[in-house]
């Protein structure tokens, strides 16, 4: 599956990483896409949406709805 995360908080390469990390904790072959510009992260993963949400939002950023 394909989700797309409208993720605030993000600004830099560190936070890049945070998320992509974060991601790859509950989906280790989960492929993650991050464009800080947009705020957009998109993962392809077999694991639920709100699985993934949540494991961002444990990073400390905000997954808007």
């Amino acid at each position: 599956m394909q989700y797309t995360f409208q993720v605030q908080g993000m600004t830099c390469g560190h936070c890049e990483r945070a998320v992509v990390h974060a991601v790859r904790q509950v989906d280790t072959d989960a492929l993650v896409k991050v464009d800080l510009a947009t705020g957009q992260v998109v993962v392809e993963s077999d694991q639920s949406r709100e699985a993934l949400a949540n494991a961002i939002q444990e990073e400390g950023y905000k997954v808007a709805a």
